[in-house]
């Protein structure tokens, strides 16, 4: 018998989209769909059939915080270019947009994207980031500031203008 005809499986459903709507409301069905195809994927590594129960329901909790760090990611890069804050489902315009993001991100210097995932999604202070890669914090906040820079410059239809700062 196929691992997804186990009339096993098929009872627990409910109970697991129950389980799921309760962590993460709209977005159960996904978690569950994801949940069920990494059970799935992994049938033959469950060890006890009697806890086949526990196994799914413990799929389905990492799933979902899985999911939930990505959203929470997701949400320090959109706020690393002042978006608002945004719906978690995403739209196809959401989508594109992030996709974008991610595209200029990746056309950045290695040095740069490195301090903007550490302070700007990780969220480490100046001080730790510079503790990490071994460099003084001016210059880690001189690079921060050309990376963020850079990457809007990326992002946005028009250059930004450069501004000049009268030094006393």
């Amino acid at each position: 018998m196929d691992a997804s005809d186990d009339p096993r499986l098929s009872a627990l459903l409910p109970r697991l989209r129950r389980f799921a709507r309760s962590l993460a409301g709209d977005g159960a069905d996904d978690i569950v769909q994801a949940a069920l195809e990494r059970a799935l994927r992994r049938w033959d590594s469950r060890r006890d059939d009697e806890a086949l129960q526990a196994w799914l329901f413990a799929i389905v909790y990492r799933q979902f915080v899985t999911e939930h760090r990505r959203a929470r990611r997701w949400q320090r890069v959109m706020e690393l270019f002042g978006a608002e804050p945004v719906d978690p489902s995403p739209s196809p315009e959401r989508i594109h947009a992030g996709q974008a993001v991610l595209a200029a991100f990746a056309r950045l210097p290695p040095d740069h994207r490195a301090l903007l995932l550490l302070v700007s999604v990780e969220g480490f202070s100046y001080r730790e980031a510079a503790d990490m890669l071994g460099l003084p914090i001016g210059t880690v906040m001189s690079r921060l500031s050309r990376a963020r820079e850079r990457l809007r410059a990326l992002t946005d239809d028009a250059p930004s203008p450069r501004t000049l700062r009268v030094l006393k």
